[in-house]
Order: C-alpha cells, then sequence, then structure tokens
C-alpha cells in the first residue's frame, strides 16, 4: 500500500470513499464470508483493513461491536445474492410456490447461519446483532415475508382463510433451522444448500393437508 494510501485510512476514510468506519466493517464482512466468526481477532481484521490494530477502538465500543455489524451486513449480503422470495401471489401452483419458498429458505439459512458458529461463547456479540433491525426483508424478517405471501394467498381464495399464516410460515422456517443448526452444533458436516425432494413435499404436504385423519367417506 502506498504512503499515500496509509495516509488516507489513517485520516478516516476507507477505500471507495467509505468511511473508516464502514471500511473496517465491510472488512470484517468479508473475512467472515471467507472464513467465518470463530477466532477472529483484532488483529486479523486489521491487516485486512490496512489499518494499525488500535485504530477499530476509534470507531467502535469493541471488536464485539464491530462483529455485530459485520454479521448483520453478511447476512444482508446473502440475502441480496440470493434474491428475494422466489414466488408471487396468485401466480403459479400454490403447493410449488411453497416448495419454492422451503427451498429458499433453506438456501437463505445454508449461506448465514455457518457464521453465528463460532459465536456461542460470545453472546455480546449476539446480543448487539439482536438489538439491530431484523436484516433480512428490509427490517422485517423471513417469516414475516413468507406470512406476508401466505395471506395474499388468502385474500385471492387459495389457500384456506381460517388457516394461520404466521403459524405455517413459522413451521417452514423452523424446518429450514432443523436442517442446517444440527450439523452445526454436532460438525456433522456442510448444511445442504438445496432442499430434497422428499423434505421440501413433506414439509408442503403437511402444510397444505395438516396431520389430522380424513373423516371416512
Amino acid at each position: 500500500m502506498s504512503p499515500r494510501k496509509a495516509a488516507v485510512l489513517r485520516d478516516g476514510e476507507g477505500e471507495g470513499g467509505q468511511s473508516l468506519r464502514e471500511h473496517l466493517v465491510t472488512t470484517a464482512e468479508r473475512l467472515i464470508s471467507r472464513r467465518g466468526t470463530a477466532g477472529l481477532t483484532v488483529r486479523e481484521i486489521a491487516r485486512e483493513a490496512r489499518v494499525a490494530d488500535g485504530v477499530l477502538y476509534n470507531h467502535f465500543a469493541g471488536k464485539e461491536e464491530l462483529i455485530a455489524l459485520a454479521l448483520h451486513a453478511h447476512v444482508r449480503n446473502v440475502e441480496r445474492a440470493l434474491g428475494g422470495l422466489p414466488v408471487r401471489a396468485g401466480e403459479g401452483d400454490v403447493e410449488a410456490n411453497l416448495r419454492a419458498c422451503v427451498g429458499y429458505g433453506l438456501a437463505l439459512h445454508a449461506a448465514f447461519l455457518p457464521a453465528f458458529a463460532g459465536l456461542f461463547s460470545q453472546p455480546e456479540v449476539m446480543r448487539l446483532f439482536d438489538a439491530m433491525p431484523n436484516p433480512l426483508g428490509d427490517g422485517h424478517g423471513l417469516k414475516a415475508i413468507l406470512a406476508g405471501y401466505l395471506r395474499a394467498e388468502q385474500d385471492l381464495g387459495r389457500l384456506s382463510p381460517d388457516a394461520s399464516a404466521e403459524a405455517a410460515a413459522m413451521l417452514i422456517v423452523g424446518a429450514c433451522h432443523e436442517q442446517v443448526l444440527p450439523r452445526l452444533l454436532l460438525g456433522s458436516g456442510p448444511a445442504p444448500a438445496e432442499a430434497e425432494p422428499d423434505f421440501a413435499e413433506g414439509v408442503v404436504t403437511t402444510l397444505m393437508r395438516g396431520i389430522a385423519p380424513r373423516p371416512a367417506s
């Protein structure tokens, strides 16, 4: 790095016209996307950002705040890369749409949840992250986005008006969590980035038909 660039970074401006605070968040997010949060140090972030180690403390209350902000940016970037929910109310077949929702939810969680695996011993990072607006769906969260889609289908008469859209959305999100989290906690291998056909079909069939016995004809 040239002395001129080093001076720019010291004076409070990062690359691409970013503030140095933004530059540090972007740098930490880049590291998290490459290697996760486990063992991530201030020195590693500073070297990647090409600043002195102590600069971080001029812009953040501590490493925990920087990591929380970087995680928030990471989740937003994952969502941006995947695009929005791949269905629209009133279009296509409802069951096919729900399978697509399951696949989208699984891909989303498989992409960003591994970054949280190294934070179980850092509750302050999780507390700070939880205090921020939900990074998904412009602050609404995946569950709310799914529930909104389901309510729109109810309004069109394509789903039962008596069903709870919020409960159905929670079941989809919970099913995606179940496919990813145990693998992270137990270290049993990477989470599947795509839904197995039987998994998606089972979730959708249960949502659409329920588990109560059908009355005898």
